[in-house]
C-alpha cells in the first residue's frame, strides 16, 4: 500500500524508525506495518502525518510534495528582496539574511 511505502520513505529521510513513528503517533503495536495490506484509518494517518511533518495527501499519494510549508502561499519568499525580515522587531541585516537563506535552502535538500 502506498501509505506504508511513503511513511517508510519519509521516516528514513527524517532518520526515524517505523517503530519510533508508530510510538510517537500513539498507534497500536506495529500498526504501521499492517498498512502493507490494510488501508489505515484517517485518524491514524493524520497522527503519522503530524509526526512526520507532512500531509495526509502526501501519505495517500495524492501529491508528491511531502513538505507542507511549500504549499503555503502566504509564506514569505526568502528570495524576494522586497520582503523585510525582522527578528524581535528589528530588521535582519543583509549579511545575516544571506546566511539564513543559505541554511534554509540546504535544509530542503
Amino acid at each position: 500500500m502506498i501509505e506504508f511505502d511513503r511513511t517508510k520513505k519519509l521516516a528514513k529521510i527524517k532518520k526515524m524508525s517505523l517503530r519510533e513513528v508508530n510510538d510517537k503517533a500513539k498507534l497500536g503495536t506495529n500498526s504501521i506495518y499492517k498498512w502493507k495490506t490494510n488501508k489505515p484509518g484517517s485518524d491514524a494517518l493524520a497522527a503519522v502525518a503530524k509526526v512526520l511533518n507532512t500531509t495526509t495527501d502526501y501519505l495517500k499519494g495524492l501529491t508528491d510534495d511531502h513538505n507542507p510549508s511549500s504549499n503555503n502561499k502566504s509564506q514569505a519568499d526568502l528570495d524576494d528582496d522586497d520582503t523585510i525580515f525582522t527578528f524581535q522587531g528589528r530588521p535582519i541585516p543583509p549579511e545575516d539574511l544571506k546566511i539564513i537563506r543559505r541554511l534554509l535552502k540546504n535544509d530542503d535538500e
